[in-house]
């Protein structure tokens, strides 16, 4: 009685004997060469969306397969539980956010499991809990007691409706990236990390990074932004320094006004006294409504006005009018902009609205004298320059013009970026506290290491207005100072949640360790991790922080690896009817309902065949169908095998193979080998999963007639292996119902054999003058010559030349035959 594909009583059974075999727990010290593999750990939402499905699809193939191939593989899984949407999501609910955050971790936890993905659950980390986030404090500890953590009075991005603070990186077009609100600028007392310490390594590694998508590559070297230029001292008519920093310092002759940011601090105290101070406090606070991605756009109009006060141009003693404009910001460079308008077309507009003066310092040597009617850009000759005139702008005056001002001490040579120290103060309840104590009589202390960790208190309170709801607890904010007994007060702001996943892929290596972070021996040994897997979207934020972390721990001496990863897959989304998948939209497909309706074999299965990893994938409910479907077949293809042979497994012999046994062990044989290469070079599941389906066609066809039951065994353990990584219940099944005992996830990755890949008779092309004519079936295995004396001998080839006398007739065994006429 043929049995019926119930893939729920078989996805249940295996999962539960791989959980009692503790199957996927990672083996230390087996000998094997190490494979780290990870996908980027989720937010614990409370369930898991499609998206989900496909990168942990992506991740567990990988992990099979590497296996499979004899490594010793390294595939954990954890929760990135802190921050502010689940704090959020907590006040809504009335409840508290650890409960809300465990009780979404155990559900998501489940529906991993009933997906059959290889993870070694010993390993499972969670940012929220003091076991982790001890840690995470400690190395912050480390971070300042090396210069690497400071705080300062700064201009940050404030969030209105969070109430709390933003990185640059967590701003999207002028608005905040978790609820979309307008950003505002406020002035506070912020914990910053060094990272500018490390710009210039984090752009040279990238060149380390072969294995990493281009795209990625140039987001990061854009967000660093490194440009070299000179910063000149201009000064303000009584005398005030104000560097300049230029990456066009030939046009410093041309210079006739000086623009500072609005927020910088000699903007108030050069209005002093001018009657401007009123007229010029406004305007800075409407430019201060404005996000820094608007202030940076093209789009913007620029607006601005005189502060009623004169700067001196060092190179020429010349005095400049002092505006403030809304385009430059107090960030990058100084704070303060030249302005060139004959060589600037911003500033050239700029000049235009304002009636400011235009002057000419570098020109087309074809047109020397030519008006400007907008602003010459190109490179020319100085003009107006003393003593540079004549010189080519860039090849020859820059050079010569930056030693002059190095030589005069009124310049000097410098390197910039656009990358800005990470700013990892936030005003909230959910997160790592940071280990800073206040005293009056000490200043600022650092927790002791013993001490650790600061625990967050459950006596707070959630109000409006900003303030750390830290600040409400009264257990809290009191706190004795470690060196002079007396009374202090705790630092109340909790840190960045990308602090806590800038370092979790070190603690899988040992999660369990409870007198250090991590041991440096098993780090060394895991690190860095092999294949990394995530989301574009994190480029410049978790990626950036996570290299800048791996790099400041190696200087610490706490881990070899320069890197964490070495390879990078960047999986596109997940879409239906055209758009992102969300609930306004109404078109999110539950993976639990799929899941529950077909099986998690066939939710991955269409994951994984619908498109390549990289490329967006359209979810397409006939597609997952389909997949059931060829599922199914599988099962039926499994069962009628085991009835043609029986428990009984004969010899295969080759050479008694009748042609109808060789054409399918040659579709099986080249399955294993279009599947494993699709895997490992290329990453095309889609093709690879093809081939299988192709292999599959092939066998229910010979068993149409008569079979070989030796073939037929072959085929069978191909098959389940073949499947393993995609499918693995249904492979176990098949393993199992084959007669075996063993796990079908404890065997290695099927071989093929050359020889059966043999046809007697192969397909060539016949051209004519690099044209074809025609296609033919030879005899496999012909030499050059012995292809060519058979074009010569054959009926047609005075049909192919058209009668026209031959040249020469070039042959590539195996694939065609070109004729060359006169």
């Amino acid at each position: 009685m043929e049995r019926k594909y119930d893939f729920a009583a078989i996805e249940s059974r295996w999962q539960k004997k791989w959980e009692a075999d503790a199957l996927y727990a990672t083996k230390e010290g087996t000998g094997r060469p190490k494979y780290y593999l990870l996908e980027m750990f989720p937010y614990p939402s409370g369930n898991l969306h499609m998206g989900h499905v496909r990168n942990y699809s992506i991740g567990d193939v990988l992990a099979r397969y590497k296996t499979m191939n004899g490594f010793n593989v390294l595939h954990p899984m954890g929760w990135d539980a802190f921050g502010l949407p689940a704090e959020n999501a907590a006040i809504k609910r009335n409840t508290h956010p650890d409960l809300w955050t465990k009780n979404n971790i155990e559900n998501m936890r489940k529906q991993l499991k009933s997906m059959g993905i290889s993870y070694d659950w010993q390993r499972e980390v969670a940012s929220c809990l003091p076991g982790y986030y001890r840690w995470t404090q400690w190395l912050f500890l480390q971070l300042y007691k090396n210069g690497l953590a400071y705080k300062k009075k700064a201009a940050v991005n404030w969030c209105p409706d969070c109430a709390t603070v933003l990185a640059n990186e967590q701003v999207v077009e002028g608005c905040c990236e978790r609820c979309e609100s307008a950003v505002e600028k406020k002035y506070l007392e912020q914990w910053f990390f060094k990272i500018t310490d490390y710009a210039q390594r984090l752009l040279d590694d990238l060149e380390k990074l072969p294995g990493w998508p281009s795209k990625v590559k140039t987001m990061q070297q854009n967000w660093i932004g490194r440009s070299e230029g000179v910063q000149i001292g201009f000064t303000s008519e009584n005398g005030r320094p104000m560097p300049v920093f230029t990456t066009r310092h030939d046009t410093v002759f041309g210079v006739t006004y000086l623009v500072l940011a609005p927020e910088h601090p000699l903007v108030s105290a050069l209005t002093a006294g001018t009657g401007q101070e009123e007229a010029v406090k406004a305007f800075a606070r409407k430019v201060q409504g404005l996000s820094l991605i608007d202030r940076t756009s093209a789009e913007l109009e620029k607006e601005g006005m005189p502060i009623g006060a004169l700067a001196v141009n060092p190179m020429t003693g010349e005095k400049v009018p002092i505006w403030t404009a809304n385009y430059v910001l107090m960030e990058y460079g100084t704070g303060a902009v030249m302005g060139v308008p004959a060589h600037d077309q911003r500033d050239f507009e700029f000049a235009a609205k304002y009636g400011l003066p235009v002057k000419q310092v570098i020109a087309d040597p074809a047109c020397p004298k030519e008006t400007l009617s907008a602003a010459f850009e190109d490179d020319g000759v100085m003009i107006n320059s003393p003593p540079f005139d004549g010189l080519k702008n860039r090849l020859e005056a820059m050079p010569k013009m930056a030693d002059f001002m190095e030589e005069k001490s009124i310049g000097r040579r410098v390197v910039n970026y656009r990358l800005r120290d990470w700013l990892i103060s936030r005003q909230r309840y959910w997160g790592a506290p940071i280990p800073i104590l206040y005293c009056p009589k000490c200043g600022v202390v650092p927790v002791p290491e013993e001490h650790l960790p600061v625990p967050l208190p459950t006596d707070i309170e959630f109000r409006p207005g900003g303030e750390s709801p830290l600040k409400t607890s009264l257990t809290f904010a009191k706190a004795v100072c470690p060196l002079c007994g007396g009374p202090a007060e705790r630092e109340t702001d909790t840190m960045d949640t990308f602090v806590c996943s800038s370092w979790y892929f070190l603690r899988y290596c040992d999660p369990c360790n409870c007198t250090q972070a991590f041991s440096k021996e098993k780090a060394d040994w895991w690190m860095p991790v092999d294949q990394y897997i995530g989301g574009v979207e994190h480029a410049i934020l978790h990626l950036m922080y996570a290299r800048f972390f791996c790099k400041a721990l190696r200087d610490l001496g706490l881990l070899e690896a320069d890197e964490p990863f070495a390879n990078l897959l960047t999986q596109g989304m997940v879409l239906k009817d055209g758009g992102k998948m969300s609930k306004s939209k109404g078109n999110v497909v539950s993976p639990e309902e799929i899941i529950e309706k077909y099986g998690a074999d066939t939710a991955r299965l269409f994951i994984l065949f619908a498109a390549p990893p990289e490329r967006d994938l359209e979810w397409n409910d006939a597609g997952v169908e389909g997949c059931y479907r060829f599922l199914n077949r599988v099962f039926r293809l499994t069962q009628n095998i085991m009835d043609r042979i029986g428990d009984t497994r004969p010899e295969l012999n080759p050479g008694a193979l009748r042609e109808a046994d060789k054409a399918v062990r040659r579709a099986v044989h080249g399955a294993v080998k279009k599947a494993g290469e699709d895997i490992s070079l290329r990453f095309n599941f889609n093709t690879a999963i093809s081939s299988i389906m192709e292999m599959v066609n092939a066998l229910y066809l010979y068993l149409e007639g008569e079979t070989d039951g030796a073939v037929l065994a072959e085929a069978l353990e191909k098959l389940a292996l073949l499947l393993a990584p995609f499918a693995p219940h249904l492979a176990e099944e098949i393993w199992s119902l084959s007669g075996r005992q063993s796990t079908v996830h404890g065997q290695s990755w099927p071989a093929y054999d050359p020889a059966a890949l043999l046809t007697e008779s192969v397909e060539i092309v016949v051209q004519v003058n690099g044209r074809i004519k025609e296609r033919l079936v030879v005899a496999n295995g012909l030499t050059s010559e012995q292809l060519r004396d058979d074009i010569l001998a054959h009926s047609r080839l005075a049909h192919w030349s058209g009668g026209a006398p031959i040249a020469k007739i070039i042959a590539i065994p195996n694939k065609l035959v070109n004729i060359v006429v006169r």
